[in-house]
């Protein structure tokens, strides 16, 4: 197992802050002395890296992260990514599509990023971005997504992208854990993106886009942990926490307890 640093951002100024994420949530980790199980978590005992990227030559960054991910891929049973912001997702997917034969993709989001990719696309373009390179659309799920816009809604239809609606996930949160869950069996190996704007504000404040009425961190702490039980859970990253929006370290310790549960 890794945990890998990815300070890269691409979003026009939009998570200025949140390329400082990453060394904010493992100072928070290192403050977690166990699970929730009560099994202990050995900071010193973890393995951690970091791809160091020119936030000024994003052609090259994202070279470097789709190579660095996939030699992780590879090397080890599970990696680890703690962002910056969700532009990160575009290069780590292209290479777990490489490394996978039958991969699943689960992301928690407030938002589609499904608009119109550039040619380096940004946190609001990643998702559509991989699947134009080759993800199977019908091996995604999207969860605690709820602003989209008309164009992303379309594009979600028209390629059968599974989109869990908040009122779904609240009528049975359960169910939908399962049938998440089951989905995940039937893949070679799953990887979660989590966007901690998944997360209602009032949970975790410390985001570029707040979007009331999300999961509570509760919820998304569930989540993790239920899919974490599966064998062939191969990695996660944990993107879009912005230190210099948050109150009182919420955001940041909720991304560390969210690493802490999956390690």
């Amino acid at each position: 197992m890794e945990i890998i640093r990815v300070k890269l951002i691409n979003s026009m100024g939009k998570t200025n802050g949140c390329e400082t994420a990453p060394v904010e949530v493992l100072n928070a980790l290192k403050k977690i002395g166990s699970k929730e199980n009560g099994e202990l978590v050995e900071f010193d005992k973890l393995n951690f890296e970091e791809i160091h990227v020119d936030l000024s030559n994003l052609e090259e960054a994202e070279w470097l992260i789709e190579k660095n991910s996939e030699k992780a891929f590879c090397k080890h049973d599970k990696a680890f990514f703690v962002g910056g912001d969700h532009s990160i997702s575009y290069s780590i997917l292209k290479s777990f599509n490489k490394v996978e034969d039958n991969p699943l993709l689960v992301v928690f989001d407030a938002h589609a990023d499904c608009m119109e990719p550039g040619e380096e696309p940004t946190h609001e373009e990643w998702l559509r971005g991989i699947v134009e390179k080759g993800f199977d659309p019908s091996k995604i799920i999207l969860i605690s997504t709820r602003n989209i816009w008309k164009e992303e809604a379309d594009f979600l239809k028209e390629k059968g992208i599974l989109w869990i609606k908040m009122d779904v996930l609240r009528e049975d949160i359960e169910n939908v854990c399962d049938l998440v869950m089951e989905r995940a069996r039937k893949s070679s190996g799953f990887y979660i993106s989590i966007d901690i704007d998944a997360v209602d504000p009032g949970f975790a404040p410390g985001v570029a886009y707040p979007e009331a009425g999300g999961l509570s961190s509760g919820e998304l702490i569930y989540f993790v942990k239920r899919l974490n039980l599966l064998d062939n859970f191969r990695g996660a990253d944990i993107v879009e926490i912005n230190p210099y929006k948050d109150v009182n370290g919420m955001t940041v310790k909720l991304g560390a307890r969210v690493l802490a549960e999956m390690i």
